[in-house]
């Protein structure tokens, strides 16, 4: 092989060198440039976070990240570990089943962000308080959901006749759209009176005057239709932030236990109870004064706008219902 030869031998392998840098190059920068992030994680990121499950489907969970209240994938499989977070040195802990992880349930996990941007949990941990808590909130959630399945249903059939009304006269035309209106809007609710009780520091106890305002709570949602009850607890800042989450559900479980056990409401016209600990205050949490308006549940009637809008001038429905606001006894 004379010189020349070899002069465009080295000078063709360069070149192809060089076209292999440069693909290689961009195809990396395109893969980085498109590396997915959920909630604030990479791929491949190793991560601990806490949040509340607010939705599941199969082997993947939605959980809302208490740090920063986005939303973030979850995923489980039989290799996530699925333990209880306890407090007591002197026992095991409990393992549970990837079917109890329930929305609602505040969790801790850890694991790996995937090229999908979700968690894969390596361990999911919870506390057999929150667990309780959840699961019998999943049991009051399954007959309204079979409520809105029924009303899809029945929508659906109303379409239909809808349907074959059009050629009809057009007052039975107008009748079936009025009728579709009401149907539609039964699972749509608006508030019509809110209630404030307020608790001792470290406290869920009902005082006298507490109960006293929720029995006038049961008497006048018990004079209405379609109602249901929001049940919100919340508390101010004393203490660490896992202490004062649990005292707010506690509240809030409190109030709806109440309500259920001493009125007969029934557990289908009571929401999932919900503690939202220090956030929501409604005071500045660096007074005495400011701390004891935050440490509260709000609990307010709400009533279908479908049935209140079928019974007009019976029952008056403005989001800026009577408040009634209870204290206990000034803190000792």
């Amino acid at each position: 092989m004379n010189s020349n030869h070899l002069t465009r031998l080295r000078f063709t392998l360069a070149v192809v060198v060089a076209l292999g840098m440069q693909v290689a190059f961009a195809q990396t920068a395109k893969n980085s440039s498109e590396a997915p992030k959920t909630a604030g994680l990479s791929a491949g990121e190793e991560r601990k976070v806490e949040g509340t499950i607010t939705e599941r489907d199969g082997d993947r969970l939605t959980l809302r990240l208490a740090a920063t209240g986005t939303n973030l994938s979850v995923k489980v499989g039989g290799f996530t570990e699925i333990r209880e977070k306890k407090s007591n040195p002197f026992r095991g802990a409990r393992k549970y089943r990837a079917s109890q992880l329930v929305p609602g349930l505040g969790v801790e996990v850890e694991g790996r962000v995937d090229g999908e941007g979700a968690l894969v949990a390596d361990k999911i941990r919870f506390t057999n308080d929150d667990f309780k808590m959840a699961r019998t909130a999943d049991a009051r959630t399954a007959p309204v959901e079979e409520n809105a399945r029924k009303m899809s249903g029945q929508i659906s059939e109303l379409d239909a006749l809808s349907n074959a009304a059009r050629g009809g006269a057009k007052a039975a035309q107008e009748s079936a759209d009025k009728a579709h209106d009401r149907i539609t809007n039964l699972d749509d609710y608006e508030a019509v009176q809110s209630f404030t009780i307020r608790f001792k520091a470290g406290s869920a106890l009902l005082s006298e005057e507490a109960k006293k305002s929720l029995d006038e709570l049961a008497r006048q949602a018990k004079t209405r239709k379609g109602f249901v009850i929001e049940v919100a607890g919340f508390a101010s800042s004393e203490g660490n932030p896992a202490f004062n989450r649990r005292l707010s559900r506690q509240r809030a479980q409190a109030v709806a236990e109440y309500l259920a056990e001493q009125h007969d409401i029934a557990l289908r016209r009571i929401m999932i109870p919900t503690g939202y600990g220090v956030s929501h205050p409604v005071a500045d949490n660096s007074t005495r004064e400011g701390r004891r308006e935050n440490r509260r549940v709000e609990a307010r009637i709400l009533v279908s706008k479908g049935i209140s809008t079928s019974t007009t001038g019976s029952q008056p429905a403005s989001g800026n219902g009577e408040r009634a606001n209870i204290r206990p006894d000034r803190d000792r």
